[in-house]
This record gives structure tokens, C-alpha cells and sequence, in this order.
């Protein structure tokens, strides 16, 4: 039997997605829920809970976005042409936040305040626009042979607006169960109070995407309300269900890191809910992964580089997180 290199390179995109969603989530997720502490002090903890992994956490997004224009071109191109916009805003606010982490270690104390707006603000705004993204992609875009034919602002449309904003709460919960395990005392009672309000938002935004979406597409509505599949796909939100909950009732018990992981879950399920509604398409409507595959040849010299690749950065986080695995105090820092 024939391997399936387009699938298996469909494959390693969604692990470096997945991978990038939760890992830099988290971190673009404290940047998201700054605006509500108000300690200098307290920030700093923040942002040291993350000093050690985040540049790495983001290498994730390099290598999902170099496999997607190694591997599916086609995809990569219409992508880029359709959300040029938003993709590049998500960049220079990628840029602008990774300057203001740099910097805010350094400045006089008198700039300390301009780098944590400007911190605060480009997590903002790249979550803003990595939903965005999600969203137009599940919208759909207008294509004739194999070129993009619809307009630069296509994406300005009420459902991938709304999916930025429900990016913006799946990021918040991830960063703030984050903090539940690195911090103590007083910052982590706050971050106590804020996840069930998180949550709330969380779940408000997953119900809406969750009706919405098939109204996006008749294909999406039949795959998850048709016989037999309105069976098999249940477990998906039922579980989303039952994971929200036992987060509410994790975090009234004062637990640290089951939130987090329940969060890692959630986040998860409401990924594979996306997967499940757009496969085997990767440009909706209607470009398959084999549509918009590169030739045999390419998928298959590159899959050498990336068994090679992927297990290095697999084993160079791993290591990132052990080493400064535990509790970051005030007055600590890694700089």
C-alpha cells in the first residue's frame, strides 16, 4: 500500500498548527489578560513566566507556514493573496510584541509603561488576527481554475470578525490557566477570579462559531447533522461540554494545573471540530489536500528534512520546559 504523502504532509501542518495554538497561545494569551493586573511587580512575573520558551514556542508557526508553501503551494498562494491584509498586520504585531518583550527588560522605568501597552497590544492584535484568518478560511474562498479572483478585503465579513474575537478568549484562557501553575499568592488569586470569566466568554464564542459554521456551508451542516455522523461527531462537543465544566469546578477548588491541561483540551476539541468540518478541503469550498498538493517528488525529498526537523524541536522544547520547570518568584528574571 501506497503511502498518502499529501495526507501525511496535511498531517505534520495540523501538529505544527496545533502545536503553535497551544504553546504560543499561551503566551500571546498573557499579553491578552496584562490590561488586568496592575502590579509592576505582578507583571513582571507574567511575562517571566514566560521569558525562557516563548521564541520557541513560535517556531512552530515557521515551520507550519514552510510546509504549507512547500507542500500545498496552490493553498499557500490563494491564502496569502486573499489575507494579505490581516496576515501581514499579524506579522509586524508579532515583530512589534517580540521588540517590546525585549525591551521592557531594559528600559528606564519611565519607558516600562510604553512597553507594556506596546506588549499588551501586539498579543492583541496578532491573536485578533490569527482568528480572523480561521475564520476566512472556514468562510471560504472565491476561486476559478487556480486563481484567487475575490477581493483584498473578503475577510471583512461578520463571521472571521467573530472568530478573532473568540481567538481572543481561547488565548486568554490558555494564558491565564498558564499562570495558575507558574505563580502564587496574590497574582495567582486574580488569575483565580479571572478564568471563570474567561471561560464564560470562551464558551459564549464556541456555542456561536458552533451554530454558525454550517450555516457557512451545506456541506459542513450535512457532515455534522446527517446519519450516522450526527452520532459519531457527538462526543465532540459533548465533551467540550463536561471539560468546561470540570474547569469551572477545578479552579472554584483552587486546583493549578488541571485547569490548564482541561484548557489544553478544550482548545484541542474545538480544533478538531474545524478539522472535522473542512476535511478533506484545504481551500473551501472545494481545493482538496490532493488538489492543491505539490508533486510527489517535492512531498517526498522534503519529508526527509522534516523527520530530521521536527524531532530536534520536539526535543529542544521539551527540554526548554524541564529546566525551568516550577513556580517563578518576584524579583527572578531570565535575561
Amino acid at each position: 500500500m501506497e503511502l498518502d504523502l499529501s495526507v501525511v504532509w496535511f498531517g505534520i501542518i495540523i501538529f505544527a498548527t496545533l502545536m503553535y495554538i497551544f504553546m504560543d497561545g499561551f503566551d500571546l494569551g498573557i499579553g491578552i489578560i496584562m490590561p488586568f493586573v496592575k502590579s509592576s511587580s505582578q507583571k513582571d512575573v507574567m511575562v517571566n513566566s514566560v521569558a525562557p520558551v516563548w521564541d520557541g514556542n513560535e517556531t512552530w508557526i515557521v515551520l507550519g507556514g514552510a510546509a504549507l508553501f512547500g507542500a500545498f503551494p496552490l493553498a499557500y498562494s490563494i491564502i496569502l493573496e486573499a489575507l494579505t491584509i490581516p496576515i501581514t498586520l499579524m506579522l509586524v504585531a508579532l515583530i512589534f510584541r517580540g521588540v517590546a518583550f525585549e525591551f521592557r527588560f531594559k528600559a528606564l522605568p519611565s519607558h516600562l509603561k510604553f512597553w507594556d501597552r506596546a506588549f499588551m497590544a501586539g498579543s492583541i492584535i496578532t491573536t485578533y488576527c490569527q482568528g480572523v484568518v480561521v475564520g476566512a478560511v472556514v468562510q471560504g474562498f472565491t476561486v476559478e481554475g487556480r486563481i484567487y479572483t475575490g477581493g483584498q478585503l473578503d475577510w471583512i465579513a461578520p463571521f472571521p470578525l467573530f472568530c478573532g474575537f473568540g481567538l481572543l478568549a481561547a488565548y486568554a484562557l490558555l494564558g491565564s490557566t498558564w499562570l495558575l501553575t507558574k505563580t502564587e499568592g496574590d497574582l495567582q488569586q486574580t488569575i483565580f477570579t479571572l478564568v471563570p470569566k474567561i471561560l464564560s466568554l470562551l464558551i459564549v464564542a464556541i456555542i456561536v462559531v458552533s451554530a454558525w459554521t454550517p450555516l457557512t456551508s451545506v456541506s459542513i451542516a450535512e457532515r455534522w447533522f446527517t446519519l450516522p455522523n450526527l452520532f459519531l461527531l457527538a462526543p465532540v462537543p459533548l465533551l467540550t461540554a463536561v471539560l468546561c465544566w470540570k474547569t469551572f469546578d477545578s479552579v472554584k477548588k483552587q486546583k493549578e494545573t488541571s485547569p490548564f491541561l482541561m484548557a489544553l483540551m478544550i482548545v484541542f476539541l474545538g480544533f478538531a471540530g474545524l478539522g472535522i468540518s473542512l476535511w478533506p478541503n484545504i481551500i473551501p469550498p472545494n481545493i482538496s489536500i490532493w488538489q492543491a498538493a505539490a508533486p510527489k517528488e517535492s512531498l517526498s525529498f522534503m519529508l526527509y528534512g522534516a523527520l530530521i526537523i521536527i524531532p530536534m524541536i520536539l526535543a529542544y522544547t521539551f527540554w526548554s520546559y524541564y529546566v525551568f520547570a516550577g513556580k517563578v518568584k518576584e524579583g527572578e528574571a531570565y535575561h
